[in-house]
């Protein structure tokens, strides 16, 4: 039996908790200070009040001043917090992490500096913690397709693993395996990384053709906006394997789980989604973000930003070709300049032959 301890009570992190202690294993989670009434309820009534589910019995659920004992001894440290805590999860996790642990996380996404070099999260926490320490766990993270709901109703559900040590990727593998939680493993771990980061700039997109549906009043139409939707698809995967290559991933990366697998399942509902629902709808951007969905956390919104906003920089650089990204760019300007909605689609695919 393992210990697993896991710093975030969301519902991403209560929905691995399934799976491992199915198979046997102790999992102590701890929430953070904006999960106080998650661990409340967990520890009163063992109820995750966001899935609306009873956890299992090997989960022992800690409020954040008790995260040294929960993390005393464990095998396995988790950061199971969202892209917008990445740096008080790296400040935190630096004080709970022992060497010889296995860290691994679920935490995706991207920063960028001034001159648009792009960081991927796991690096931004790495910084945290001091070298020595550093080099002495090792680094894994789950990506892939994976709604957590799903997770935790056992809903068959394929991931990736992905890490540079093998020989802990297979143990990580074989704590979290079942008959409905299939994992795969990859050392690329860059490449999943990024698609990982970069599926969500597309989820964004995904709702725009819903939006223009809804805004000429043919939502139930017999003929829907398939082919719109299926362009911009397409062109997201292109992206996905465009970054790829600029940032050190395999391209071949793209193409399965951690790529368009992924994109998949976020495009196919969720904020993300009903933010560009709105857009589509002809609502400018900024009353989205500013009244419709105010206080909503959209980390794909987030995603256009920092990595649609070093596109520039990029091309001034040398580093990409003004054409690269087209659709990076375009949702860039959508969101930061309110953009009307008008798909650039001669610019897709390379360009038109």
């Amino acid at each position: 039996m393992a210990t697993i301890a896991i710093l975030g009570a969301g519902i991403m992190a209560t929905a691995l908790t399934f799976p491992l202690t199915e198979n046997g294993h102790k999992v102590n989670l701890v929430g953070t200070h904006l999960d106080r009434d998650i661990i409340e309820s967990i520890q009163t009534t063992g109820i995750h009040p966001d899935l609306d589910l009873k956890v299992n019995d090997k989960v022992v659920a800690y409020q954040l001043e008790d995260a040294e004992v929960a993390f005393e001894g464990a095998d396995v440290a988790m950061s199971g917090v969202n892209s917008f805590g990445v740096h008080w999860a790296g400040e935190q996790l630096a004080k709970l992490v022992k060497p010889g642990m296995k860290v691994l996380i679920i935490t995706k996404g991207m920063e960028a500096d001034d001159e648009g070099n792009l960081y991927l999260l796991p690096e931004v926490m790495q910084r945290y913690f001091d070298e020595d320490l550093k080099n002495s766990v090792t680094w894994s993270a789950i990506v892939g397709p994976s709604i957590a709901g799903e997770v935790a109703v056992h809903h068959d559900t394929c991931v990736i693993f992905a890490g540079e040590d093998q020989q802990s990727l297979d143990y990580l593998a074989d704590l979290f395996r079942t008959d409905y939680y299939h994992v795969w493993t990859s050392t690329d771990f860059r490449g999943c990384e990024i698609g990982a980061a970069t599926k969500n700039i597309y989820a964004f997109a995904a709702g725009l053709g819903q939006g223009l549906l809804r805004k000429e009043d043919k939502q139930d139409d017999r003929y829907v906006r398939h082919n719109y939707n299926a362009a911009v698809f397409g062109q997201g995967q292109t992206e996905l394997r465009q970054f790829m290559s600029l940032l050190g991933g395999k391209p071949e990366t793209a193409d399965g789980l951690a790529g368009v697998g992924d994109m998949y399942v976020t495009s196919a509902g969720g904020r993300n989604v009903r933010a560009g629902t709105y857009v589509g709808e002809g609502i400018p951007f900024s009353e989205v973000r500013d009244s419709l969905m105010k206080g909503v956390t959209l980390e794909g919104v987030n995603a256009i930003r920092v990595i649609g906003g070093a596109l520039e920089p990029l091309t001034k650089r040398g580093v990409i070709e003004p054409e690269d990204f087209p659709l990076c760019r375009y949702l860039y300007q959508i969101i930061e300049h309110d953009a009307p909605l008008d798909m650039p689609f001669e610019s897709f695919f390379g360009t038109m032959k």
